[in-house]
């Protein structure tokens, strides 16, 4: 058994059916993780859906902000920009389904006997993996129950930039979402920064990638990602990032976590 993890796949679907073909995934034998951001930019968010779903226990995705985001429209919470391409998942005959599939979808999941953890955009400095998974159970248990538009209607915002104990429920759900699914650079105490989406070096002086904050309390996991299509991929003892920017005409990556190999790249056109 081989475990691989991909990268953000954004509705590419021929591409992420090339890179399944190049590693020659066998789901009766191998694994995937999922970084997120299964859907939206891509031409066929709705192949890439159905595709994921009939790949059963052997495919493991955490949410991404795109599929929060197709979730809040569906619920009528956003509009989709004129850039989305949700319609087809939306207009589907199975539309519901899958949507019932996606929010029950974790936020993060942890791989504890290997001291791995899959996660969309990261896990912000303050915070171990014990905090991250306490914060992402709460939202996964809105977002799977009944209320879960009620949920989705808070998200949306910039604030709070830090986490306490002593933020309201909406608060508490907002910095939850933006810091696991939108998190790029930090104040160097650790405050989050949602502005700046450039590659590293690019950001203002007092800013820094999230996972070179001083003293991050999750430094003792390796965090697997995606998010940064700026940052591109990025592999070191703490972190395997792996968004290559296949939406943007660049590539979609998968790389071999277990056994660890080296990285397998298909090429992607953005239409």
């Amino acid at each position: 058994m081989t475990l691989y993890a991909i990268g953000d796949i954004q509705g590419c679907a021929k591409p992420f059916d090339a890179l399944l073909d190049a590693i020659r995934f066998d789901p009766t034998r191998d694994r995937l993780w999922l970084v997120g951001d299964l859907v939206n930019r891509g031409p066929d968010s709705l192949a890439v859906l159905r595709r994921v779903i009939a790949l059963g226990d052997a495919a493991t995705t955490v949410l991404g902000n795109h599929d929060l985001h197709l979730l809040a429209a569906a619920a009528g919470i956003r509009r989709p920009n004129p850039r989305d391409t949700l319609k087809p998942v939306l207009a589907a005959p199975d539309g519901d389904a899958l949507l019932d599939w996606l929010r029950t979808r974790p936020l993060l999941h942890h791989d504890e006997p290997a001291g791995r953890v899959l996660v969309h955009a990261g896990i912000p400095p303050a915070w171990s993996v014990a905090d991250a998974k306490r914060a992402a159970r709460d939202v996964e248990v809105e977002l799977a129950g009944p209320d879960w538009r009620d949920a989705l209607a808070d998200m949306y915002g910039n604030e709070p930039t830090r986490w306490s104990p002593r933020l309201d429920r909406r608060a508490r759900l907002r910095y939850t979402i933006n810091a696991l699914t939108r998190m790029r650079f930090c104040t160097r105490d650790g405050g989050l920064d949602l502005e700046h989406n450039g590659p590293p070096g690019s950001q203002p002086p007092h800013l820094v990638p999230w996972f070179d904050v001083p003293d991050r309390a999750a430094a003792d996991v390796h965090i697997v990602c995606g998010h940064w299509s700026a940052l591109g991929l990025l592999r070191r003892a703490d972190i395997t990032a792996l968004d290559t920017g296949c939406v943007w005409g660049r590539a979609l990556t998968a790389v071999p976590l277990d056994p660890p190999g080296d990285p397998i790249a298909v090429p992607c056109s953005p239409s």
